[in-house]
């Protein structure tokens, strides 16, 4: 499951990749430029449904509800089964 930290490096990732600045995305999204900046760097504690969702549909991003993993292995785990 991503923490927000991951979903903020990805955030940055796609706003970069849409050649977009800090300030534009909190203006097409209708959140602080701020809010933004704490989202890519880390430093959000929390951030609420409505806020994640505006940004995340201005860089191409949802968020999709999942069945829990249920201890299955990751691909990762398995890659790493590989190796061994």
């Amino acid at each position: 499951m991503l923490d927000l930290f991951e979903v903020g490096q990805r955030v940055r990732l796609l706003r970069r990749a849409a050649k977009l600045t800090q300030p534009e995305l909190a203006k097409r999204s209708g959140v602080s430029r701020a809010t933004i900046a704490a989202l890519e760097n880390g430093k959000l504690g929390e951030l609420g449904f409505v806020k994640l969702t505006k940004i995340l549909a201005v860089v191409g991003l949802d968020l999709r509800l999942t069945t829990a993993n249920l201890n299955r292995p990751t691909l990762e785990d398995l890659q790493s089964g590989d190796e061994q």
